[in-house]
């Protein structure tokens, strides 16, 4: 049935079905804050070391969620048609492909260091990530096997469950970096690979969580009955779904990372403040995300019913929501930028004026993106919602990889605006993928969608 609710009710409607998303994601987010956080406290080159650390984890761990990502529709409609058996299917070989994805992905982890030594990084810095990921990189094994087991149950509208996990795990990480970066409550002081400990530490608290929680609460879905045994067509199923999924979180993901890279590049105090900025962007995105996911849902709903009106309505109001967020966060880093710095060090860092110097200009790139970032965010969870991904995924590579990782080559080293021209090209990235993204979903779908009214 076609439905014509106000652009105030469409407000009113994502934000309620928004915020719990929100807070799950920022709860996620708040893993990584933390650790940039009290290792920036620790030392400027311990922060650089793990900001490039955990971006090379990143990358591997969203290419590697597609499986996952991919598992949440197909449960939800299997639920929606009381198939408990194709259910079960679904969850575990999500499981089978996730764990098989971060077998292949381990080795990457464990010898990280001759990585980023090819990749042109210093080569005490190569050093130090290599000590943590040798650690934190065994986490991508139960860091993708929980995110398929919370598709798994946001499928099922058991968000608040997905959200206290997301919580016990970050407070987990934040006990843990405490007592073994510094050597607090008889631990021993570890320095990064304290953090790495931590990090480790929190993905299992995770898994371990959630294992229990759907063997106690949901032992009618039998997911760990028999999970050995495998299922070749419901594997090649949920494969040919997540892939495409994953290689769009990649590309952007990526974009990110090879920014990363090239901050490094232009020294240790560039990396630091290249994380700082990052991090407070990836918090503020963070609610993007979520609106982005309300979007996904809704778009889904009308699409299914035919109804454009309802469709456009949604999609107009979800974007708008998006760029009110935007606005904010602009006003903030632009107004406040050097308290957001000064949160992630010591009073007494040595090189808290170097690093203040670049991080006010990165914040103000920061600023400029995510106004584009969320409307990219945005503009491809509708996409997801009318199940068009493949489409998606090439637009995507363009924009981040054919624009904006060479874009931020060109303005950073090339035209030597260095850190703000590497950021300047991440905007240039996003921007065209907004452009596209969008055009993508206005054109194609709502014009079929308007001829097909009555």
């Amino acid at each position: 049935m076609k439905t014509a609710m106000t652009y105030s009710a469409h407000a009113r409607a994502i934000a309620v079905m928004g915020l719990p998303l929100v807070g799950g994601h920022l709860g996620q987010v708040a893993i990584g804050v933390t650790d940039t956080v009290m290792m920036g406290w620790y030392s400027v080159e311990a922060l650089a070391a793990v900001t490039l650390a955990s971006t090379y984890f990143l990358v591997l761990l969203i290419f590697g969620s597609g499986f996952a990502w991919g598992v949440m529709p197909m449960v939800a409609t299997f639920e929606a048609e009381g198939d408990e058996t194709s259910l079960r299917r679904a969850t575990r070989m999500g499981l089978w492909l996730s764990l098989g994805f971060a077998l292949l992905a381990l080795p990457l982890m464990i010898w990280s260091r001759p990585v980023m030594a090819l990749m042109g990084q210093d080569p005490a810095l190569a050093e130090m990530v290599g000590q943590y990921l040798a650690i934190a990189g065994w986490g991508i094994i139960p860091a993708l096997l929980v995110m398929v087991l919370k598709s798994y149950l946001a499928a099922l509208e058991r968000t608040q469950v997905v959200f206290w996990i997301t919580i016990l795990s970050a407070v987990a990480n934040v006990l843990a970096n405490y007592a073994f970066i510094f050597g607090n409550w008889g631990a021993p002081e570890l320095g990064i690979r304290g953090a790495a400990i931590a990090s480790l530490g929190s993905n299992s608290v995770a898994l371990l969580a959630v294992v229990i929680y759907v063997f106690k609460v949901l032992p009618q879905h039998q997911i760990f009955v028999r999970l050995w045994r495998p299922d070749w067509e419901m594997l090649a199923r949920v494969f040919r779904l997540g892939l495409p999924i994953g290689f769009t979180g990649l590309s952007e993901v990526g974009l990110f990372a090879a920014s990363a890279v090239m901050m490094g590049w232009l020294g240790t105090v560039a990396l630091a403040a290249h994380g700082i900025a990052l991090q407070l962007a990836s918090i503020t995105f963070m609610v993007h995300l979520g609106i982005s996911n309300v979007a996904t849902i809704r778009a889904g709903n009308a699409f299914g019913r035919r109804d454009p009106g309802h469709l456009a309505r949604g999609a107009i109001t979800s974007t708008a929501m998006s760029v009110f967020v935007a606005a904010l966060t602009i006003a903030g880093f632009i107004l406040w930028p050097e308290p957001l710095i000064d949160l992630f060090m010591q009073e007494n860092e040595p090189a808290r004026d170097q690093i203040l110097a670049v991080g006010v200009g990165l914040l103000a790139m920061a600023a400029l993106f995510q106004l584009v970032d969320g409307t990219q965010a945005v503009a491809l969870g509708l996409l997801r919602g009318v199940q068009d991904t493949k489409i998606p995924m090439i637009l995507a590579v363009i924009s981040y990889w054919v624009v904006g990782i060479p874009a931020s080559y060109l303005l950073g080293f090339v035209l030597g605006l260095e850190g703000i021209g590497v950021w300047l090209g991440l905007v240039i990235g996003l921007g065209v993928a907004a452009i596209l993204l969008n055009a993508r979903f206005w054109g194609p779908y709502m014009k079929s969608l308007r001829q097909q009214e009555v």
